[in-house]
């Protein structure tokens, strides 16, 4: 099985005295990440847990660490050599988070573990822990992951994508060659298990499975009832506004809920990794002078599932979630008269078109002028031969 590119970067620091936690929505491939850093240490002492069963919990339950260290070297079989703990899903036992401090400060124990939701994990590793791990978000593929999935991409072009090289100018024959794959990434997303789905009832099946798992297991966290309708509901009301800053009143109205409401909803979705929120522009550095947020779907795929949106809004999702693996994305909006779709790392200037044109990367340039913007292109779905126009099926 093919490895995740994350993987090549994670296994670089599997030496490293940290705590490696590997985050992402389910279903990214986290789980099988983990197997495959598990199986690629070979020989060396090494015990894995899944915490969705609660009889794994235990061994970690003892209120003296030093027994659970004792456990620990005994279920290895390594002596006095500490082995390294794998650890799946952690979010189902929050107390894990001490133990792997004092195994961490008090024996060397390396820990490499997985959670869902970074919504829960912030609040789950307590402050002593800064500095004792480290971060690694494990989103679905990038459209050039997809095609290296496809076996249309080699490895070493995959693990280096090029932002520069992506924008410059291509042929109709460039484009025309990854069209296919393009509209299939487009319409069904990047999860792993509808990436190498053969047909179109089976990509469509995994898809609605994810998304029956996101509410039975990340749902299911909120306790009440009602609150998980409400959300559901939310998530209807987010299709249609895709691409669009929201309004959280009027969405309050709608629910017949409070504003705080929709914001804990709004941060639980984003937390989850769901939804990806944008902020505006600012050369601020409280961000929370930009304002209302744009709504983006982290998979164009659960998107496609869960309601109706037109070809420009699934196609500006995709541009934006592809710009999203070089760096923070903001957009600008000035009072409705002036817009850019994305700006990446205060830098780059993108506006995202179907059909982009001469007139479309003049406003563009223009308006990046303005904000002092080193560069701006248009990103568009279908191919005009114009300088400044890309194309991100090529990002």
């Amino acid at each position: 099985m093919k490895k995740r590119l994350v993987y090549y970067e994670i296994a670089t620091y599997v030496r490293h005295k940290n705590a490696l936690v590997i985050t992402g929505m389910r279903q990214v491939g986290k789980t099988t990440l983990l197997r495959q850093i598990y199986e690629d240490l070979g020989p060396k002492p090494k015990l894995w847990f899944d915490f969705e069963n609660p009889l794994e919990q235990k061994v970690f339950e003892s209120p003296d660490y030093r027994n659970i260290y004792e456990n620990l070297l005994s279920n290895a079989g390594s002596g006095r050599k500490p082995p390294v703990v794998f650890i799946d899903e952690i979010q189902n036992f929050p107390p894990i988070t001490k133990v792997i401090k004092y195994l961490l400060d008090h024996y060397g124990v390396k820990f490499i573990v997985t959670g869902s939701s970074s919504y829960y994990l912030k609040n789950l590793f307590p402050e002593s822990l800064s500095g004792r791990k480290f971060l690694f978000e494990l989103p679905p593929l990038s459209f050039q992951e997809y095609l290296y999935f496809k076996d249309a991409l080699t490895l070493e072009a995959a693990l280096k994508p090029n932002l520069l090289r992506a924008l410059q100018r291509k042929t109709i024959i460039d484009f025309e060659s990854r069209r296919p794959a393009y509209e299939d990434y487009l319409r069904f997303g990047g999860f792993p298990g509808v990436v190498t789905a053969r047909l179109s009832r089976e990509k469509k099946l995994a898809l609605k499975n994810i998304l029956a798992s996101f509410f039975e297991k990340d749902i299911k966290l909120l306790s009440d009832y009602r609150d998980v309708r409400e959300l559901r509901d939310l998530i209807l009301l987010l299709v249609p506004r895709v691409g669009s800053q929201l309004e959280v009143s009027k969405l309050a109205s709608e629910l017949g809920v409070d504003r705080p409401k929709i914001y804990s909803y709004l941060e639980f979705l984003q937390g989850t990794f769901f939804i990806r929120l944008l902020s505006k522009f600012s050369r601020s550095v409280d961000r929370s002078v930009a304002g209302g947020r744009k709504v983006y779907f982290t998979d164009t795929g659960l998107l496609s599932v869960l309601g109706n949106v037109n070809d420009a809004q699934l196609f500006e999702n995709a541009a934006i979630n592809q710009l999203a693996q070089y760096g923070s994305v903001d957009f600008y909006n000035l009072k409705n008269t002036a817009e850019i779709d994305a700006i990446l790392e205060k830098k780059t200037a993108f506006e995202i078109k179907l059909n982009g044109t001469k007139q479309d990367i003049h406003r563009a340039r223009k308006l990046a002028g303005k904000l002092k913007l080193r560069r701006a292109y248009v990103l568009s779905r279908n191919f005009k031969d114009i300088p400044g126009l890309a194309f991100p099926m090529f990002l």
